[in-house]
């Protein structure tokens, strides 16, 4: 009976860990660019170089908004689009303009707007404002980002508002302990497909900054204690 369970324990494990490497290579995407300046356990000090996103404002409750926004995003990237290309003079006149896949990256991200909600998707660096598809959906928008100083905290677990809230005051707490002041929304960023299980999954909440750092009066010596 032991040899069974020790067995079965066994066997859950090694599905576990298929799942999660089979989940890492279907997920291993692109995310923007970025170079963390300070970490410590799960808190990151980051620069993110300029970026663009596929962007729509929903209505609606934290736990709802999400899974609307992905389906008009995911919509876009799966070929709800126009393509921009240059069609001959001998095309005939009903020609269909042809649409673009485009690659899946990482993470979703969800913001507050006002009383709405902002969902975005990443678009891949090798795209331009120029040469991404036009979305068909006009609620949904292409938008350039400047990038910039973020401080981000990572967790596992599920995707509910509470546990949200919870790492948010937390990145807060670890802002207000290192003199730095949030600048915008927080950010929450999913960075896996829901079959995932919950325990493997990585999300963050992102706060924007004051793009001085470190803060002014910080000397060297207490930077560095602070980086290690």
């Amino acid at each position: 009976m032991k040899s069974h369970i020790r067995e079965l324990v066994a066997g859950t494990l090694l599905l576990l860990a298929a799942v999660s490497l089979g989940a890492g290579e279907a997920m291993a995407i692109e995310e923007p660019a970025y170079e963390v300046i300070e970490q410590s356990g799960d808190f990151e000090l980051r620069r993110y170089e300029p970026y663009i996103v596929a962007e729509t404002i929903v209505e609606g409750d934290f736990s709802k908004v999400g899974n609307e926004g992905f389906r008009r995003l995911a919509g876009y990237i799966f070929g709800s689009n126009r393509k921009k290309e240059a069609i001959a003079m001998t095309a005939s006149v009903n020609q269909a303009p042809s649409s673009e896949k485009i690659a899946m990256t990482a993470p979703v991200g969800q913001q507050a707007e006002g009383d709405k909600w902002r969902i975005t998707f990443t678009m891949p660096a090798k795209y331009t404002m120029e040469t991404l598809p036009e979305p068909l959906d006009d609620r949904v928008r292409l938008k350039h980002e400047a990038g910039g100083l973020m401080a981000t905290i990572r967790y596992s677990g599920t995707w509910g508002e509470t546990r949200y809230e919870e790492q948010e005051t937390m990145l807060r707490s670890l802002l207000a302990q290192r003199g730095l002041e949030a600048v915008g929304e927080p950010v929450f960023a999913r960075y896996n497909p829901p079959f995932l299980p919950w325990f493997l999954r990585r999300n963050e909440v992102l706060i924007p900054l004051d793009t001085q750092y470190p803060p002014p009066g910080t000397d060297t010596e207490y930077r560095e204690g602070r980086a290690q």
